[in-house]
């Protein structure tokens, strides 16, 4: 366990020079980058005398050096500016929309998984039968297909074509359930209100199988090429002597077994999913952090485009040692 902390303080250690060059790239880039913030905002019409005075508002006439220490400074006290668009603070901007994020991500992973451990597992046990071929196709042509186009697509189907599910948004106007956690199904669930729970998880299931899907195909390849080989692994085989039943065989013993080398995976996947979803909340007009990010790139908003980022880093730094730690707990093997 000492050494274990160890390992998470060298981590939490590495992470700041990681977050730091990563901020300063963005910081670099961003102002290097063609375009003007303050014609973004105040249109290309605008008086000189106003686009000065805005400029002077937002430090922007300072030295590019001035203006990075600056930014720097606030930062180390949590504070991650305030929106050039809104005039709000940043951080409370994205904690706004952060709930819109998890919750999307939430049951996109859990949709990811079930397939993944479902697919995987049933292709490794009919190996090079045509259920395995078909998980095979699966994973490379899933994999390949560009999430936005997923997207549009079951739109037009499922939303256009059918009319079974809405197409964008997270719920129906004068349909949102009264807030407790901001996960929206959460709370209708604790209030009791059901009709607003329909129209959430209405709005909910194109988005997060669009997203789940692409994911999935990971977790169907990682867990068949595990299961593959531990199937042919001598407890296994000593199972199937004792006469257990096949399902028994392969689900408690083997799959137990060798998902435990694909939890790691599993969650360094789910913080970048958390980060990738930028597209699919674009695709579907879902008021998370991925379209706040788009929104602040298209107006040039810096304080904006670098909160974001500065708190994707720190989700998937975070989210990186918390599997880290979980993977040293239920594994007994693994050593820092």
């Amino acid at each position: 366990m000492g050494s274990l902390r160890r390992y998470i303080v060298v981590r939490l250690l590495l992470a700041v020079p990681m977050v730091l060059i990563l901020l300063t790239m963005v910081f670099f880039i961003m102002r290097i980058m063609p375009g003007d913030p303050v014609t973004a905002l105040l249109g290309p019409k605008a008086p000189p005398s106003v686009v000065a005075n805005m400029r002077h508002r937002l430090g922007l006439d300072e030295p590019l050096f001035i203006q990075y220490i600056s930014y720097l400074g606030r930062l180390l006290h949590g504070d991650m500016g305030t929106s050039m668009l809104t005039e709000r603070p940043v951080f409370q901007e994205i904690m706004e929309r952060f709930p819109a994020t998890l919750e999307l991500t939430l049951y996109a992973m859990l949709f990811a998984v079930l397939v993944g451990i479902f697919m995987g597992t049933e292709s490794a046990r009919r190996q090079d039968s045509f259920g395995d071929v078909f998980g095979r196709m699966y994973t490379i042509i899933i994999y390949s297909i560009p999430v936005f186009w997923l997207g549009m697509l079951f739109q037009v189907i499922f939303g256009v074509n059918l009319h079974w599910l809405p197409i964008s948004g997270r719920v129906s106007p004068m349909m949102d359930p009264h807030k407790i956690t901001s996960l929206y199904t959460i709370d209708a669930l604790l209030t009791g209100d059901w009709e607003s729970f329909r129209d959430v998880v209405a709005h909910l299931v194109l988005p997060a199988i669009t997203l789940g899907l692409v994911i999935s195909s990971i977790f169907v390849r990682m867990v068949r090429g595990n299961m593959v080989l531990t199937l042919n692994m001598d407890f296994v085989r000593a199972a199937r002597a004792r006469g257990i039943r096949e399902n028994a065989v392969v689900y408690r013993h083997a799959l137990k077994n060798a998902l435990v080398p694909i939890l790691t995976i599993m969650g360094l996947q789910f913080a970048l999913l958390l980060a990738g979803a930028v597209l699919t909340e674009t695709t579907f007009s879902w008021p998370g952090i991925g379209s706040y990010l788009i929104m602040r790139i298209r107006y040039r908003d810096f304080a904006g485009i670098q909160g974001a980022i500065v708190f994707y880093a720190l989700l998937v730094v975070t989210v990186s040692i918390l599997i880290d730690v979980i993977d040293a707990l239920v594994d007994p093997r693994v050593r820092y």
